[in-house]
Formats: C-alpha cells, sequence, structure tokens
C-alpha cells in the first residue's frame, strides 16, 4: 500500500513538472527575439542585492506562521516550544515542493514527535489555517478588484470581447451555463449522498468542505482573536513586500507601486495553488499582470521568475536548516531537562 502510494505520489510530481514544461514552453514560443533579449538583459543588469530584504520579509512571513499556528494549539491545551514551530512550518514548506500537501502531515508529524501533540489534533488546527489562508486570499483579491476595477475591466473587455463592447447576452450565457452546471453538481452530490452510494470523489468533496467548515467554527475558541488575524493580515503584508522588494531589482519594474504587486500577489498566489510552488506558472502569470502596468513582456517574464526563484531559495534554504537544527536542538533541549532534573533530586537529598 505504501509502495503505491509512494508510486502516486512521484506520478503526480512528474506530470506537475510536466506542465509547467509546458506552460513554459507555449509562452516561450510567443516571446519574439526583442522580447528574449529584454529578458535575457533583464538578468544580467539586475541589482541583485535587493534580495536581501525579499529574503527577509520570507523568513518573517515563515515566523508569522509558526506564531499563528501556536495560537491555534493554546486552546487545546498544548503550549510547543516557538522554534519547534518554525521549524516545523519551514520543513513543511521543502516538503511541499517535492510532493503537493505532504508538508502539513510532516510538520504535525513533528510536533507529535518532538511536543506530544497527537497528530489529529494538530492536523485540526491545519485545517483552520487553511480556512483563514483562503478567506484572507478571497477577501485580498475582491479588494483588489474592487480599487483596481477600471483596469480589470479593462482587461476583461479584451479578453472576452476582443477589444469591442462587452456583450450582454454573451454574460447572460456564461453566467447562465455556470449556474447550471453548479446546479447540476449540488444535485448530484446530494443524490450520492441520500442514496448512500459509495463514491470517493463526491466523499471526498464533502469531507473536505465539513473540515472547511469546522476549521472555521473552531477560530471562535482561539484566546485571541485580534492577534490571530493580525498574524494572518501581517503573513500576506510579507508576501507582498516581497514582491515589492524585487520591483527594485530592475530598471524596468523599479517605478512600479503597491498597487502591481497586490495585483501580481492576487493573481500569481493562484499559479502556486494550481501547480506545486507555482513552478513554470508563476512567470507566466507575472508577466500578464505586470504588463498590464506597462513592463515589457520579457523583462516581466524575468521579473516573475526571479520572485518565484526567490520564494524557492527562501523555502530549500530554512527546509534543509530546519532539518539539520531540528534535532540538534530538541537533543540539547531534552539534555537540559534531564541535567535540571538531576540537580533538583540530588538537592532533594
Amino acid at each position: 500500500m505504501e509502495k503505491r502510494s509512494v508510486f502516486k505520489d512521484i506520478v503526480k510530481f512528474v506530470i506537475f513538472i510536466g506542465i509547467a514544461v509546458l506552460i513554459v514552453w507555449l509562452f516561450w514560443r510567443q516571446l519574439s527575439p526583442e522580447e528574449i533579449s529584454q529578458m535575457s538583459d533583464s538578468f544580467r543588469n539586475a541589482n541583485y542585492w535587493w534580495l536581501l530584504p525579499a529574503l527577509g520579509f520570507g523568513v518573517l512571513s515563515h515566523i508569522l506562521r509558526a506564531w499563528r499556528w501556536r495560537m491555534l494549539l493554546y486552546p487545546l491545551g498544548y503550549k510547543p516550544k516557538m522554534w519547534n514551530m518554525i521549524f516545523s512550518v519551514s520543513i513543511a514548506y521543502f516538503a511541499n515542493l517535492a510532493i503537493p500537501r505532504i508538508g502539513e502531515v510532516a510538520r504535525c508529524g513533528i510536533l507529535a514527535k518532538y511536543e506530544k501533540i497527537p497528530l489529529a489534533k494538530s492536523l485540526g488546527t491545519v485545517i483552520t489555517e487553511r480556512a483563514i489562508d483562503m478567506i484572507t486570499f478571497f477577501l485580498l483579491f475582491v479588494i483588489n478588484l474592487f480599487v483596481q476595477r477600471e483596469l480589470a475591466m479593462t482587461c476583461l473587455r479584451d479578453i472576452i470581447s476582443n477589444g469591442e463592447s462587452p456583450n450582454p447576452t454573451k454574460w447572460i450565457v456564461i453566467i447562465s451555463v455556470f449556474v447550471a452546471l453548479l446546479a447540476a453538481v449540488i444535485l448530484w452530490m446530494r443524490y450520492v449522498r441520500k442514496h448512500h452510494i459509495n463514491n470517493k470523489l463526491v466523499n471526498k468533496v464533502v469531507d473536505t468542505i465539513k473540515g472547511f467548515a469546522d476549521g472555521i467554527k473552531s477560530m471562535v475558541y482561539v484566546k485571541s482573536p485580534f492577534m490571530l488575524i493580525l498574524s494572518s493580515l501581517l503573513i500576506w503584508v510579507c508576501y507582498m513586500y516581497m514582491s515589492k522588494m524585487m520591483f527594485y531589482c530592475l530598471p524596468g519594474t523599479a517605478r512600479l507601486g503597491y498597487d502591481a504587486a497586490i495585483s501580481g500577489l492576487a493573481f500569481c498566489t493562484i499559479g502556486t495553488i494550481l501547480l506545486p510552488g507555482g513552478i513554470g506558472l508563476y512567470p507566466v502569470l507575472a508577466s500578464a499582470i505586470y504588463s498590464l502596468y506597462g513592463v515589457e513582456s520579457g523583462v516581466g517574464f524575468a521579473l516573475g521568475w526571479m520572485i518565484w526563484a526567490n520564494q524557492t531559495v527562501i523555502v530549500i534554504i530554512a527546509g534543509i536548516i530546519s532539518l539539520i537544527i531540528l534535532p540538534i536542538y530538541n537533543k540539547t533541549d531534552h539534555d537540559s531537562s534531564i541535567t535540571a532534573t538531576e540537580n533538583t533530586d540530588s538537592q532533594a537529598i
């Protein structure tokens, strides 16, 4: 069973890499020699010193995520060490680069080993974290579209109507088809559940929705909801500043403001959701988004690769360091506890 699971994970990884390569190849085919030259010049003339503050914001986002997760564990009666939380989060990101979502189990396993927190309980808090992240991302996406609605409508008009005035009939047809499909899926799921038909897909979707709802409910037990919300917002602020710092690497993007940084974050995050780490898809989306702000396609593509590489380097370095230090830190802490206990016993005698 385990061999079959490992094989499936390897197959998934190969498929994801294949999709990433295909996306990059299709995009590359559309680049003109001038745009390829722009991309090469961007890499050659970049000011890579701006990678350092971007790396700093990336590390800070890991610390904030660990702090937030720790807050979610408090209501369960556990107070794990902050360093163990940081190490486990860093290792989780590192593991997710290879096999999507395996990192969530890995970090809970680390807490089970070193903090004696049952795996099932910590996994429940991870579901809560995912719920918070999805809500925050959704709000960010909606606010971004609302604040930059003129730019969004212009882009949407170009995509749907090819530069022509939007056709109301077309909108009605699109919305009607979407609603009809959604209704059909819901009715089918209800029919399967009602008649107790064993359908793995439906059961998985229903279980996911239930877990999502349970995760949201568990937020009410957090001791300080304000700090939970603040930490969640600060995580995304760090992500935004990571991109903002990277803008200064290239002369062609140094002028971009917070509006471009927020738009890039909102849309490029979709790439990281669809593919592990957003490999291949992230720079393509970045090129498309930043082109709306007057950035040449080749320059935007180079910037997208630089932002993606910066994020990936943070994950790899933090993950490897955490894997090395985690057992050493806990062994030292364990030895200190034993020494303190022995001293107490000797004083008692």
